[in-house]
């Protein structure tokens, strides 16, 4: 039976190895917004406390916000202060509180990026969602919707003395690297985004798509691709 057990799972890796690579974006190509957001906007507007704290540090974070190399830092500052005394079981309290109902907002998914990302899954291919969003509450997104089985790689928060913080933002150059650490290199075949944050994604692929993406977008991947990505609009 263990036998039986090992050759089944090296088959499957040497299938996926064989398949090729697919990577999605998740917000603003399979999802409209940002889902992290909503969730923090959500939670904040169930914590009077955290929503003042956040209120009084915005004037001092205004400036940093403003500026596009600091303001990561300072929406992470945000961040820090909203999930202030969360443990990792207060926090998937709140995702179970919070999925159910974000799912059922009207016209919140792309359906059209829905449907892509299934034909490549029943043709066989090796699909990845390769997000900045958090990954349990990615992870209850996709339960929730019928999708349990799709791989994702993203970003994770922790716990620490104070509260959750940042483990892995899984953005711009670090997608990259979080897919090689999951023994996914490039050239990936397909790459899907709506960002120009995820031009080192699109670079390591054979076949970079912008989805509903802006000209100012589509011209600074050009620019740093060296050719025009194929563009398309989902609804």
């Amino acid at each position: 039976m263990m036998d039986m057990i090992v050759e089944s799972a090296a088959e499957e890796t040497a299938a996926k190895a064989a398949a090729r690579v697919v990577l999605f974006d998740f917000d603003g190509v399979l999802m409209r917004g940002d889902a992290f957001t909503a969730f923090m906007r959500w939670h904040l507007g169930r914590s009077g406390w955290r929503l003042a704290a956040c209120a009084l540090l915005m004037p001092v974070l205004a400036s940093f916000l403003a500026l596009r190399p600091t303001r990561m830092r300072a929406l992470g500052a945000v961040v820090r202060v909203a999930l202030l005394g969360l443990d990792n079981t207060r926090f998937e309290r709140l995702l179970d509180r919070f999925v159910p109902e974000f799912v059922q907002r009207p016209r919140i998914f792309i359906r059209d990026g829905i449907r892509e990302l299934r034909r490549h899954m029943q043709a066989g291919e090796h699909v990845i969602v390769v997000s900045g969003c958090e990954e349990r509450l990615l992870r209850r997104i996709f339960d929730a919707i019928g999708l349990a089985e799709i791989e994702l790689i993203s970003s994770r928060l922790r716990e620490g003395r104070l509260g959750m913080r940042k483990q892995v933002h899984n953005i711009g150059r670090t997608k990259p690297l979080q897919l090689a650490a999951y023994g996914i290199e490039s050239p990936w075949d397909v790459a899907y985004s709506d960002s120009a944050h995820d031009i080192p994604m699109l670079k390591g692929a054979r076949e970079a798509v912008l989805v509903n993406a802006s000209e100012e977008t589509r011209q600074r991947v050009a620019r740093a691709l060296g050719q025009a990505p194929r563009s398309v609009n989902w609804y």
